[in-house]
């Protein structure tokens, strides 16, 4: 039988070890369909239930795996249907290869069915490389590109292939004029900057007196380097939320998350600092870095397209973050005055327990913030956390002490709703021997959420840990946007947009044979934790949450609060239970603390950790 261009194709991603390819099917790729029968499914296709969870998939895939995310989709509708996973692939610089069906090169032009210029379509989220395949003799050239282009800039490609190329008969190119050869592999290099430029970079960086360092996923390959650094410079270390597994949060010199999420010492750290050192971060809000004319500042990034971004840099390194720090080590000077890195530790250590007391703090029914508090202690060493957009991510960024092989991510630049669940189904696929954990809130959960526990429910036995654990912060109210419109607009809540119905989510697990508790009550949490991750297959826990518990940030301004207090004025519907929790979790901040204790002996589940 003679090998076709679709036989060639799956070859292809085998031969670049790609083993898995996140899609849903449709009669633009059925020659595709019909090679990995050929196949024996190798690369493994792995069926969504749409293909823009798919295309999430491949995006959790390749954050947690570290190597390329593939996925695929039939023409028209289906292209369609990935552009917004691609596109948070795109922004959180993650690699993704598309390969997309195409109506037959006859049709094209006619106006046919489900024709879509594709080529256009994907011009903008897959700008580095985007081709379409016309003849076989364009493989694997195209194909090769895709993957190292990927690899090589971390951003979306896509391979466009025409129903009717995919059944011509594969045909190499030849020696020949206009034709290109190909070849297999991706080269490995760590560049560094040059020797002027370090040397630089450590005149500002030992003549700095309170150094911060921001760190983002860019830094995940050089924890050691990192940490070290900040010990010689006596530096404290803020985290974008991309870079949350970057460093240990029970560092004492970890300041935790930063931004509209973060955290206090976060704050007060680049608020009060003389010098600044980013590694690997694009962190978007200027108005979290120091005053623009406060700091001294260096950066270290591999792409030189974002070098230089979101503050006046006095150095821009560029290169690989731990070569570059490897040899900026040796020029760096001990800071013999500790009282810097002292202040930071203590500021940390406080925010930790007003972080416990405010997850202490009584709602009606469940404070969001003790059921992610909760789990804290709970983590399993080798867990991978993902978290929705919304709410839920604050509790994952200021609750969530990520330590040793822990991983987490979300979708960081773009925030879209509905990646919490896909992401975690991919790092099942990446790690199927870890267990996944998934913070979402109810409007994710129902918006994708729960058609994805039908994928859980068709893989899970394949797993050699089936632990999928997928947290419902259930408040019944869009609350991010909720709270958005109460602090930023001074708007009361619009029921007609932000309510959202009851779902029992236990039960709709319970009937795609998983399995599933509804918590009620805050005595009940931990052991549902606990329940979750002892079950022997994917487990949904719906938490009934309090929406008035506020997710605005500790560090909010003058300007927020009195919006805020303007919404009730206005007749916010939940205004009462907003006074009750606002004051709540603001009062914890102001109670005196402990000595600078990290954990007391009442926190709960702490004397197992």
């Amino acid at each position: 039988m003679p090998v076709k261009v679709s036989d060639y194709i799956l070859q292809r991603l085998r031969e670049w070890g790609v083993e898995h390819v996140f899609g849903y099917p449709g009669d633009g790729i059925n020659g595709l369909l019909a090679a990995w029968g050929r196949a024996g499914n190798r690369p493994r296709f792995v069926q969504a239930r749409h293909e823009e969870m798919a295309a999430f998939q491949a995006v959790g895939y390749a954050k947690f795996s570290g190597r390329v995310g593939v996925c695929a989709a039939t023409s028209g509708p289906g292209a369609i249907h990935l552009l917004n996973g691609l596109y948070d692939a795109k922004l959180d610089h993650v690699p993704v290869v598309a390969i997309v069906g195409q109506t037959d090169r006859s049709a094209m032009g006619g106006s046919y069915q489900q024709e879509v210029d594709l080529l256009s379509l994907f011009k903008d989220v897959a700008a580095d490389f985007c081709e379409m395949a016309t003849v076989p003799e364009q493989l694997p050239n195209l194909v090769d590109r895709a993957v190292r282009t990927a690899y090589a800039r971390r951003t979306v490609t896509a391979v466009i292939v025409p129903g009717d190329v995919q059944d011509l008969e594969w045909s190499p190119p030849t020696h020949a004029f206009k034709m290109v050869p190909s070849s297999l592999g991706l080269a490995q290099a760590a560049p560094v900057p040059a020797d002027g430029d370090l040397e630089r970079a450590a005149q500002v960086l030992n003549a700095g007196e309170k150094v911060a360092v921001l760190v983002g996923q860019g830094a995940r390959g050089a924890r050691e380097e990192v940490e070290l650094a900040a010990e010689v410079l006596g530096a404290g270390v803020a985290k974008a939320l991309l870079g949350k597994d970057v460093l240990p949060d029970d560092l004492p010199f970890v300041t935790g998350s930063i931004g509209l999420l973060g955290t206090r010492p976060s704050y007060e750290m680049m608020r009060d600092c003389d010098t600044l050192l980013v590694v690997g971060s694009s962190f978007p809000y200027t108005q979290f870095l120091p005053e623009l004319d406060q700091a001294r500042a260096v950066q270290i990034d591999i792409d030189p397209f974002m070098v230089g971004l979101r503050y006046p840099f006095e150095v821009n390194l560029v290169g690989d973050a731990r070569a570059t720090l490897e040899r900026l080590l040796p020029l760096l000077q001990r800071k013999t005055d500790r009282s810097w890195r002292r202040t930071i530790e203590a500021g940390t250590a406080r925010w930790w327990e007003v972080m416990q007391r405010r997850a202490a703090v009584e709602a009606r029914p469940v404070n969001p913030e003790h059921v992610v508090h909760a789990l804290d202690a709970l983590l399993p060493d080798d867990a991978i956390v993902t978290a929705d957009s919304g709410s839920a991510a604050n509790w994952y960024a200021r609750h969530l002490r990520l330590r040793g092989r822990m991983r987490g991510s979300l979708s960081g630049t773009l925030a879209t709703m509905g990646p919490g669940v896909p992401y975690a189904i991919g790092a099942k696929f990446a790690h199927p021997d870890r267990p996944a954990i998934a913070l979402v809130g109810d409007g994710a959960m129902q918006m994708n959420g729960m058609a994805e526990m039908i994928t859980a429910a068709k893989y899970h036995r394949e797993w050699a840990d089936p632990r999928l654990v997928v947290a419902v912060l259930n408040n019944q109210d869009l609350n991010q946007v909720t709270w958005e419109m109460r602090a930023m607009e001074g708007a009361p809540q619009f029921e007609e947009s932000q309510h959202i119905p009851d779902v029992p989510y236990a039960d709709v697990a319970a009937a795609f044979g998983l399995d599933g508790i509804r918590v009620e009550g805050p005595q009940e949490v931990e052991s549902a934790w606990r329940q979750a991750l002892s079950a022997d297959r994917p487990f949904v826990v719906d938490f009934r949450t309090d929406p008035a518990v506020p997710p605005i940030p500790p560090h909010a301004d003058r300007d927020q609060i009195q919006a805020a207090a303007s919404a009730v004025l206005r007749g916010d519907s939940d205004r009462a239970g907003m006074l009750r929790q606002g004051v709540r979790a603001k009062v914890q901040e102001f109670l005196p603390g402990r000595g600078g204790r990290r954990n007391g002996p009442d926190t709960p589940g702490d004397e197992g950790r």
